[in-house]
């Protein structure tokens, strides 16, 4: 049992070791704090919260999803093909459309598909 516990103690001391030295040893530097900062959608951290933001960016991802989601279903689909008649497969196809396309007008309408402003 003794052995088990100088053996941690050694690993503990090791790597603390370790660490301190890659401290002292490393480059950084306050300078380095900026880019060591989380970086997200172009906005700098230390600005204000609350900035204007285009909502025009938001759209476009939301219509990206929308036909991300639409190849997810449309490939399974050509695999019920053989498993159906081609009613049925035509029936699921023409209501699987008309969603999109009822989708595309509601945007179209709502000028998300507006790309100059």
């Amino acid at each position: 049992m003794s052995n088990l516990i100088m053996l941690c103690l050694i690993i503990t001391i090791i790597s603390n070791l370790m660490m301190m030295i890659s401290t002292l040893i490393s480059k950084k530097s306050y300078m380095d704090r900026e880019k060591s900062s989380p970086f997200e959608c172009g906005f700098n951290p230390q600005s204000f919260n609350r900035m204007p933001f285009s909502l025009h960016f938001f759209l476009i991802t939301l219509i990206f999803l929308i036909f991300d989601v639409e190849m997810a279903l449309i490939l399974p689909m050509i695999n019920t093909f053989k498993m159906t008649n081609l009613m049925m497969w035509s029936t699921m196809s023409m209501f699987f459309l008309f969603i999109l396309l009822l989708g595309i007008y509601h945007e179209w309408n709502q000028n998300m598909l507006k790309w100059l402003n």
